[in-house]
């Protein structure tokens, strides 16, 4: 497949376009024409970079990207090395960040809900959704459920909170900041992937149960969904590379 049809197909799939986003999605790195092997990750890190040259595939498919709004313009060190690395070896690198994050289908959040079980109700906000437990559940076990489907054991915050979680609001990654919305709307949990110091202090004090399972891995299953769906829609070669990350 062409490595700009690829592009077109992904924005068409993930309704790119919608984003105002802080990160370019899409080919951020034009390598070759061809797209003959992809690699699927969260981080365009070099580890991963040198698991694509392993696999000898020429196509990297990421949740982040390069060229953030905020990020250094000059080109030196660890970016330096990981362009030389891609462009050394005529590496297409594709990243949609927000697009991945919120589609109803392949998205983060949603295969969050998949995995534990959790009926989906809505939107609170574009990037917070909230929906509801079927059997109510205590934190804990709750807790356990996330250790055995995401192989990870959360924090967990519940000075205060109730004994059982029937209604919980959830965003992948650094949602940590929509905590108190979620408060606001009416919920017994909220789950992401970051805490941040003030998250302790919040939760506690407005009673809820707070769950942080680690950006990495609130927002691998987006990614690799999105290669599935290339696998099966378009027989592409594509295999999903996770490289540890315990943040």
């Amino acid at each position: 497949m062409n490595n700009f049809s690829l592009e077109n197909i992904i924005n068409k799939k993930l309704s790119s376009k919608e984003f105002q986003d802080v990160v370019p999605n899409g080919l951020q790195i034009e390598g070759e024409e061809i797209v003959k092997k992809i690699i699927t990750g969260v981080t365009a890190c070099q580890a991963l970079l040198e698991k694509a040259l392993l696999y000898s595939a020429n196509t990297i498919i990421v949740h982040h990207g390069y060229f953030w709004k905020n990020e250094s313009k000059y080109i030196h060190n660890m970016q330096r090395n990981r362009l030389k690395t891609i462009l050394s070896h005529n590496i297409n690198l594709y990243s949609w960040h927000l697009p991945l994050d919120m589609h109803p289908e392949l998205g983060n959040n949603v295969q969050i809900a998949k995995k534990l079980n959790i009926c989906i109700q809505g939107n609170i906000s574009p990037c917070l959704l909230w929906g509801t437990i079927k059997n109510k559940v205590t934190g804990f076990e709750f807790a356990n459920k996330i250790k055995k489907e995401f192989n990870k054991y959360p924090i967990h915050l519940y000075e205060n909170a109730p004994l059982h979680i029937k209604r919980i609001a959830w965003c992948s990654g650094k949602g940590q900041s929509f905590i108190k919305q979620a408060c606001e709307f009416g919920i017994d949990a909220f789950l992401t992937g970051e805490i941040s110091e003030e998250t302790t202090h919040i939760a506690t004090e407005l009673g809820i149960h707070f769950f942080a399972l680690g950006h990495h891995i609130s927002e691998k299953y987006g990614v690799k969904s999105l290669g599935e769906w290339l696998h099966n829609q378009y027989h592409l070669d594509v295999n999903f590379i996770d490289i540890y990350n315990p943040a």
